[in-house]
């Protein structure tokens, strides 16, 4: 091992033995990535090993030697990222007060996550009939309405030049709209085919009711083609996700959310963005100029 960090991954947790074993696959994934650093992780709830667990086993077989990197496997940053995480990190901090202890950022709206759920749409339409297409995509739901407004963000930012159709965001749990609401909102807009795509990492309950309740709503309309596409999964692109933010709070890299910015990020149908010198915009009347940003 070099003089790295222990990559510190905090996943959510899940009563069903498939999301566990996903979330052990996918560290092994990660691990792959990164071998020079020493990797290890835990679950929030429902799964062994819990947090404190699984950071004490990670600082004890020398992954803390150099510091502690937490990374939180989120994809939208409600309460177990925001409480949570930090929390376990301030008991690790007390147990181990030798070790330095830093946090990274939640996964996020990201380009990476955003092609992953274009291409289980894809994969999950791929030979449905000729007609209006419309995506549905679902969170798991929060009381935080900063994470449920981003699943709205990541909803129109798959809509716009993906070839995906309407694409409308719903929750399995916690808010509104449900899988079935969203469902109808296409069917009265004109939908004739409608893919519904989980906006989770790992299998688990809510998959499964998301499924459950998108083919109940498919049989009472069954001139509508509707097909339920598959979760994330532990894809190597999410590992170098949990990499980049890694490296990022290794660092102490604070900084604005670019990763979604048309000038850093070549985003359909705005290519030809990238790397344009941005234009310094001045209100009339010879106000001081506003929107300048440094890229």
């Amino acid at each position: 091992m070099t003089e790295s960090p222990g990559l510190f991954v905090i996943g959510h947790g899940t009563r069903d033995a498939a999301g566990v074993a996903e979330f052990r696959r996918f560290l092994t994934v990660v691990q792959a990535a990164v071998p020079a650093v020493a990797v290890g992780g835990g679950f929030i709830e429902f799964a062994q090993p819990d947090l404190d667990t699984a950071v004490d086993e990670l600082v004890g077989a020398g992954g803390g030697q150099y510091g502690v990197v937490a990374v939180p496997l989120v994809l939208l940053g409600a309460g177990h990222m925001k409480d949570d995480g930090p929390a376990a990190l301030a008991r690790a901090r007390e147990r181990h007060p030798g070790v330095a202890m830093a946090y990274g950022r939640e996964l996020g709206v990201h380009p990476t996550v955003l092609a992953l759920a274009e291409r289980r749409a894809r994969e999950a339409m791929d030979d449905a009939a000729a007609g209006m297409h419309a995506t549905v995509l679902v969170g798991r739901g929060s009381t935080d309405p900063d994470a449920n407004s981003d699943l709205y963000k990541a909803s129109r930012l798959l809509w716009d030049h993906r070839g995906l159709g309407l694409v409308e965001p719903a929750f399995v749990s916690l808010a509104p709209p449900g899988v079935g609401d969203a469902m109808e909102r296409c069917r009265r807009l004109g939908a004739t085919a409608i893919t519904v795509v989980p906006y989770f990492l790992f299998a688990g309950v809510l998959p499964d009711r998301i499924d459950t309740e998108a083919r109940a709503w498919a049989t009472k309309h069954p001139d509508i083609d509707v097909r339920v596409g598959r979760h994330f999964g532990p894809a190597p692109e999410l590992a170098a996700l949990v990499i980049e933010r890694y490296e990022e709070a290794r660092r102490g890299d604070a900084r604005m959310n670019c990763d979604c910015c048309a000038y850093r990020t070549p985003l359909p149908g705005y290519e030809s963005r990238v790397g344009q010198p941005l234009v310094v915009h001045r209100h009339h009347h010879d106000h001081p100029p506003r929107h300048v940003h440094s890229h």
